[in-house]
């Protein structure tokens, strides 16, 4: 087993009281955060990089991480945003003619404290079977029972407004779409939409798919009033993901609800919370939450089963959205939980998961396609419109597949 340079004692500590014992790697120092789960097998360096982990320590259920390093194109912001990183095994020498650096170089360099040899199958199920808890990362507190104290006296990500921490603070313009071997540019129509992204801890793939479906996108933070945005004349708005409780961000939803039914708006993940509570309805927490890269959704229009990228600890009462004028278009197969709705009579599309991936699969793109139909229609994408979006969408990829090889 590949060790990191110069392995140190590091504690991994739970509010209620269990504690692991490992050997640290990047940052040294003692971080907070709500400890939990990722079951994707790869896409370490996007998970890291994703603003909407901001406030926790992610564990890898895959055992071996690090084995293809790091390299600067497959990040999603400007750094990394967890808390901490927890994995089985760390390989110290990663294999890949991307790499530019191994991971705990990487985590040392973004501040981040990574713990290893610790048993994550059995802190996985732990989680699993008591909930996501607040936890304490250390290379510095010797004490097991003080790291316990330390956890259990750490904020809460109930009622915890981090958009805050990760959302810009002035507008910028994004241009960069998809350009490469296996993502080429896709060919659109002269049509160009206008579109106006808020950003509460947006990824960079998202950005990326608005560009590929034609839009001309201007980024601005979540603190921008309906007017300021209205301004701007958008052919539509899109919300994003972001870390935190959506109950809390009260701006955002204050900013939708003057936006709705004004121009159409499409929302992933907290923005699809955030929508969900501009309409009137409430949310939830959930016990472990959904955060991997193969989860199971149905599309309700097509009967189809979507793979799903996945990154979210709250979720959406389904009473209360269509006591609120809303209509569930997807739902997970493991939980029947909520993963989109449209609104029945405003151009309103909402999707809980990650139709970007990165990382993940890509069978859920089509929602991109669907948001174009919204802008172009004014109203909420149907059930034909879907099939229809799925069938280009799936045009696409196999022209790519076949142009690379892949087939």
């Amino acid at each position: 087993m590949s060790k990191p340079q110069a392995a140190r004692r590091c504690i991994l500590a739970l509010e209620d009281g269990t504690y692991f014992l490992g050997h640290g790697f990047g940052a040294t120092g003692t971080r907070t955060g709500e400890v939990v789960f990722n079951t994707a097998m790869s896409g370490y360096q996007e998970v890291l990089t994703d603003p909407s982990y901001h406030g926790q320590i992610v564990t890898m259920t895959y055992p071996h991480v690090g084995n293809y390093g790091i390299n600067p194109e497959d990040v999603e912001s400007t750094r990394a945003f967890v808390s901490g990183f927890i994995v089985k095994e760390l390989t110290a020498g990663p294999s890949n003619f991307r790499s530019t650096q191994s991971l705990d170089a990487y985590l040392a360099e973004q501040n981040v404290i990574g713990i290893e040899s610790i048993d994550t199958r059995a802190l996985t199920r732990k989680l699993r079977l008591d909930g996501a808890m607040r936890g304490v990362l250390t290379t510095e507190i010797a004490d097991p029972l003080e790291c316990v104290e330390r956890a259990r006296s750490s904020p809460s990500m109930a009622g915890a407004d981090l958009v805050h921490a990760v959302a810009p603070a002035e507008p910028t313009v994004w241009t960069q779409g998809f350009d490469s071997p296996l993502s080429p540019r896709r060919a659109v129509s002269d049509r160009r939409y206008a579109v106006v992204a808020i950003d509460c801890g947006m990824k960079r793939n998202i950005l990326r798919h608005l560009v590929d479906i034609g839009c001309e996108v201007c980024i601005v933070p979540p603190t921008f009033t309906p007017e300021a945005i209205l301004e701007r004349k958008p052919d539509g708005v899109f919300i994003s993901n972001g870390p935190g409780d959506p109950a809390a961000v009260g701006y955002a939803i204050d900013l939708l609800r003057g936006l709705i039914g004004k121009t159409p708006i499409f929302g992933i993940c907290l923005g699809h919370q955030l929508l969900a509570l501009a309409l009137g309805a409430t949310s939830f927490k959930m016990k472990f939450g959904h955060r991997g890269a193969n989860q199971p959704v149905r599309n309700l229009s097509t009967v189809r089963i979507e793979i799903t990228s996945q990154n979210h600890g709250f979720a959406i009462d389904v009473e209360s959205l269509c006591t609120s004028g809303g209509s569930p278009t997807h739902v997970n197969v493991n939980d029947d939980t909520l993963e989109g709705f449209i609104h029945n009579d405003r151009a309103v599309l909402a999707i809980q998961y990650h139709p970007e991936a990165s990382p993940g699969p890509h069978d859920a793109s089509y929602l991109f396609d669907c948001f174009a139909t919204m802008m172009r229609t004014g109203q909420a994408p149907t059930a034909d419109d879907m099939a229809v979006a799925q069938a280009i969408t799936q045009a696409h990829r196999s022209a790519v597949a076949t142009t690379s090889g892949a087939v």
